[in-house]
């Protein structure tokens, strides 16, 4: 089964949020139609601006969590190496 770890961001530079999911495109469409109430939904993050993908679930919560307590910077950092405009990524899965 597929896992996917994936960043959303409000705009480039702006609010970052982490997540993982088994369907990538189902969820960020959840995130951008404002489905899912709470944080995303609060502070309008819905921009897919990077994403990785695993076979093994555990992997996957795994490197979510070691995402989280990454600071701000690293992240940013990340996020750079493959998608330094910070363009948003969904819009090429669909």
């Amino acid at each position: 089964m597929n896992h996917y770890v994936y960043i959303l961001a409000s705009k480039p530079y702006g609010v970052l949020y982490i997540g993982v999911t088994t369907d990538l495109m189902r969820r960020v469409w959840q995130h951008k139609s404002k489905e899912i109430d709470g944080f995303t939904k609060d502070y309008n993050v819905c921009q897919l601006v990077y994403f990785e993908h695993f076979e093994d679930k555990w992997q996957a919560a795994l490197r979510e969590r070691r995402l989280k307590k990454w600071n701000r910077e690293w992240k940013i950092k990340l996020i750079e190496t493959s998608n330094p405009n910070w363009h948003d990524l969904y819009e090429s899965l669909t």
